[in-house]
């Protein structure tokens, strides 16, 4: 049983801490600058991380939660300024997620499942086999409109002794699932070298993917777009876009359809149709980041720092 914890305070109310000596917004496309105007500037909500990961807004309490994987903590950033531990002594947690009942669905490396803790602080494990078998580290989460779960799970829970437990896996293969909480089916969607980052589109037809693996002959740069069928399953991938330097470990879409990833520059911005807009960048390799209520905040994630970013209004 994960150690639950409601008041354990990392950092008082107060303002956020400036980013000095980084480069502003930069557009490649006029289009990127009625989003993100130049003159808007990051900065810091929290500096103590160790491996930070998976940010996501939870509505039912009002918080940005993301994971210190290799600190073994899940954080909550509340909107006075305060971080507090939200979840303690995890095994491994990285992506979360909220479902369409309110409740955070973790991704977790040590455990390889998924789990899934309430608003009022109830956790317990939610899927933990595909015929039988272990996943190998479950790494991203998304909700689909429908209900669904979708997640990815490369290998990299396995051979990192910082970031999960060093074992073997039971499966020959690395993809993406989804789960219906409903039925508790779980459906293998897709094959790929290391199944990284996901998210649907706005109107849930394409399902973005990245590839990070840089072996068999991948390049790790690679977001896919895979055409979402109307029997939920998956059609053949294009490329929709090539991240670079560094890789497309998470990412999120907005309601215009842009997707927002990261990258070892920072965040980089690609408009539907997969043209480069422009790029966030950030002190500290970016990892992750997501949008917060109305999309009015853009919050970042890297290895220390839980960044913000105040976008123009939508």
């Amino acid at each position: 049983m994960i150690a639950q914890s409601a008041s354990n305070l990392l950092r008082r109310p107060g303002p956020p801490a400036p980013v000095s000596h980084i480069d502003p917004p930069r557009a490649s496309d006029p289009r990127f600058s009625e989003a993100v105007p130049h003159h808007a500037r990051l900065v810091s909500l929290y500096d103590q991380a160790t491996f930070g990961e998976g940010p996501t807004w939870w509505p039912a309490r009002d918080i940005l939660v993301w994971s210190d994987i290799e600190g073994r903590r899940v954080l909550g950033w509340h909107t006075d300024g305060c971080v507090r531990v939200v979840i303690d002594a995890t095994p491994f947690i990285n992506g979360n997620a909220v479902d369409r009942n309110g409740d955070l669905i973790h991704c977790e490396h040590g455990n390889r499942r998924l789990s899934r803790t309430t608003p009022d602080g109830r956790y317990g494990a939610l899927v933990e086999t595909y015929e039988g078998r272990r996943f190998n580290a479950p790494n991203d989460v998304i909700c689909a409109a429908d209900g669904a779960l979708w997640f990815s799970d490369p290998g990299y829970g396995l051979r990192q002794p910082k970031q999960g437990v060093l074992a073997e896996p039971d499966l020959d293969h690395r993809s993406v699932y989804r789960y219906d909480p409903t039925s508790g089916i779980v459906r293998r969607m897709a094959d790929l070298g290391q199944p990284n980052g996901l998210a649907f589109a706005p109107d849930g037809r394409t399902l973005y993917v990245s590839d990070t693996s840089r072996t068999e002959g991948a390049d790790g740069h690679t977001i896919y777009a895979f055409p979402v069928e109307d029997d939920q399953t998956l059609g053949a991938p294009s490329v929709f876009a090539t991240v670079e330097p560094g890789v497309p470990d998470g990412f999120c879409v907005d309601r215009r359809g842009w997707i927002w990833t990261s990258s070892e520059a920072g965040v980089q911005v690609f408009s539907a149709e997969g043209h480069r807009l422009g790029l966030i960048p950030t002190p500290q390799v970016c990892s992750n980041c997501c949008f917060g209520p109305d999309e009015a905040r853009l919050f970042i994630t890297s290895k220390e720092h839980l960044y913000a970013l105040d976008l123009a209004p939508g």
